[in-house]
């Protein structure tokens, strides 16, 4: 009988080429499957709810895949997976879901949270994790801003070239800038994202609070569907995909 597998994964992705496989590069996709394979005797296709790109992490990333192996119970897999994985990447848990269900197609909507640090009082190992910068932009400006991006907006000004997406048009549900102690975070909920659109938008809010911007820019940058209206694209290292929402 074939069980449909879901699976919920973190992965440290500072030494991934993002999640989707691709041939002479490591990723996570890559690797996870690579460990269904030596645990089934055959091959095993993955799905992903998040393709998230080359050093991304992700905190609560799901998939699922098909499985005929009937000696392992739904909430052991995990454990059979991990004893076949690399230290930088791990399954939180695993289960049964219904013979539909498909990660990505299924999913309602992705929550990514971004990490910004004082690069004087950020830690040492947060180098992998954050955006060190030497000045921490006005909280106030940034969530002016952030209150701009909610809704739903055509992102084309937030792409990267290479983009092959039909619509550019995606719903933000939620973003907003927060304090962690002596650390900056950026959480943003939407339905789907664009390729490279959070760092985008998250490089452009930083570029434009640093050197005094407002909302009313932010909207006629957003509005002008002009990447190059765009600021820098934040470092992939602070991103961390954290959940996926199913209902």
């Amino acid at each position: 009988m074939t069980r449909n597998i879901r699976l919920l994964i973190s992965y440290d992705g500072t030494d991934f080429a993002g999640w989707q496989k691709q041939r002479d590069h490591r990723t996570v996709q890559g690797v996870l499957e690579e460990a269904l394979a030596d645990l089934h005797g055959s091959s095993i296709s993955l799905m992903g709810a998040g393709r998230t790109d080359s050093g991304v992490h992700a905190t609560g990333q799901v998939a699922n895949f098909h499985s005929l192996n009937e000696s392992i119970g739904d909430e052991k897999f995990g454990a059979a997976i991990n004893a076949r994985l690399p230290r930088d990447v791990r399954i939180l848990s695993s289960g049964i879901a219904s013979g539909s269900f498909h990660a990505k197609c299924d999913a309602r909507s992705r929550q990514y949270v971004y990490w910004i640090a004082n690069s004087l009082l950020g830690t040492a190992h947060m180098s992998r994790y954050a955006w060190f910068l030497r000045k921490l932009p006005s909280l106030v400006a940034l969530n002016e801003m952030a209150r701009v991006i909610c809704g739903s907006h055509d992102f084309t000004t937030f792409t990267a070239s290479g983009d092959a997406s039909k619509s550019r048009t995606r719903s933000i549900k939620h973003a907003v800038f927060l304090t962690r102690g002596s650390m900056l975070t950026f959480q943003i909920d939407g339905n789907a994202f664009l390729w490279k659109m959070v760092r985008s938008l998250l490089g452009t809010m930083v570029d434009l609070a640093l050197n005094g911007g407002d909302g009313k820019e932010m909207r006629e940058i957003l509005d002008s569907r002009n990447r190059n209206k765009a600021g820098p694209t934040a470092p992939a290292r602070g991103l961390f995909l954290t959940r996926v929402n199913y209902e």
